[in-house]
């Protein structure tokens, strides 16, 4: 009895760490933050503004939370910063961790990861960069093409660092350097995979970690495939064909913790449901719907659907679809799309391209539209993906950090 009181301990201790740490879409990638005590609809002019701050430069990359401080990152003068706050807004650091991307659509890009003490920031123009999370100096840094061959894309490196153990991953693109695993003390590296073997670029999407099947894996969607790599080693599990014409891919594939991979974009390929087999090793095709899109405004599965947001230019639709057959359950454009996450009820929190901030029952009925309100401070595109923390809604537009109330 003893014994298992201090197991339960340590799980509780350990889950208690790992809801404290938000990355990119949440604890696990799924955009899913499983918190429940929180307000079932808004007043008319929305949940209560606690702050704000302005001077994060330009970028799209969420805020990430750590020790109950926020994270995140922008562009000022050509070079990136990291910003850090205490959770009532208040400046605690910043810094700058070298040149960021200015070429189209200027700003920061992938969210930071934060993990033993470290944060990991893979910008626009390819370097993976490795900052102390107390002092902000730059501990190691690395770039894709000069260190690993490999080529950027049109609109730059958009990759939130996956972080397993002590290996950080970071996707390159090149022939021999397709992805690879460096030690997160010095960079230093630990494996190299060749993906597919054909060379393919990266193609703006952050990688998940599965680590619940026969081999734990890394899934990710490179420009002409959806791979799955050995976590420990980098060897090729499986492929499958995944290309598009324009070869953007910048949704993480979202799991259902049994068997099950979503996988979307927003043109010509649509969404395809994948499902692993003989322990992972392999997948199968369980659904394709070429109508189902989304281009990078995420995907969330709430009970037997799952929920998309399709793009501005190739698919003007939120979509919701059955899970287990691909069944397109209704598709709305009553709002501009945008990003998707969900809560611990189940709610839906849609932040469109128009700055519309939504809260919608998840319904497979219709677009089930509770309360909305506009987003008006910051500057530039609203596309950052938003988050919740302890009760609190995290928005970034641009310039500007937003935090709204949403607890009961």
């Amino acid at each position: 009895m003893k014994k298992l009181f201090a197991v339960l301990i340590i799980f509780s201790a350990f889950c208690l760490s790992a809801q404290n740490v938000i990355q990119w879409r949440g604890t696990d990638r799924s955009g899913i933050f499983n918190e429940t005590d929180l307000l079932q609809s808004w007043s008319d002019n929305g949940p209560k503004l606690l702050w704000h701050r302005d001077g994060l430069g330009e970028g799209y990359s969420s805020p990430a939370i750590a020790d109950n401080k926020i994270y995140v990152t922008g562009k000022i003068d050509g070079n990136g910063y990291i910003f850090v706050f205490d959770r009532n807004g208040t400046l605690l650091n910043r810094a700058t961790y070298g040149a960021e991307w200015e070429r189209s659509y200027n700003g920061a890009r992938g969210t930071p990861t934060i993990s033993d003490g470290r944060i990991f920031i893979h910008t626009g123009l390819g370097d993976l960069v490795c900052l102390d999370k107390n002092t902000l100096n730059v501990i190691w840094r690395k770039n894709m093409m000069t260190d690993f061959g490999g080529e950027n894309i049109r609109w730059g490196v958009t990759e939130s660092p996956l972080v397993i153990g002590n290996k950080v991953i970071l996707s390159v693109g090149g022939q021999e350097h397709n992805i690879v695993a460096l030690n997160v003390k010095d960079g230093s590296l630990v494996w190299t995979s060749r993906g597919t073997g054909t060379g393919d670029l990266t193609s703006y999407c952050s990688p998940l970690f599965i680590d619940n099947q026969e081999i734990p894996q890394i899934v990710t969607t490179m420009s002409n495939h959806i791979i799955g790599l050995e976590a420990a080693t980098g060897k090729l599990l499986w492929s499958h064909p995944y290309a598009n014409h324009r070869r953007i891919h910048p949704n993480t594939p979202v799991y259902d913790g049994r068997d099950m991979i979503l996988i979307a974009n927003g043109y010509d390929k649509g969404a395809v449901m994948l499902r692993l087999t003989n322990g992972g090793r392999s997948v199968e095709k369980v659904w394709e719907n070429h109508d189902v899109k989304s281009i990078h405004g995420g995907i969330v599965k709430v009970g037997n659907y799952a929920f998309l947001g399709g793009d501005g230019r190739a698919s003007r639709f939120w979509h919701c679809v059955n899970w287990y057959t691909g069944e397109a359950m209704w598709r709305d454009n009553s709002l501009m799309v945008g990003a998707v996450i969900a809560d611990g009820n189940g709610m839906l929190y849609l932040y469109t391209e128009r700055g519309e901030m939504a809260l919608v029952r998840p319904s497979p009925e219709k677009l089930d539209i509770v309360s909305q309100f506009t987003i008006t401070l910051g500057t530039g595109q609203h596309w950052a993906h938003p988050i919740i923390y302890q009760g609190v809604l995290y928005v970034r537009r641009g310039d500007t950090l937003m935090a709204f109330d949403i607890r009961k």
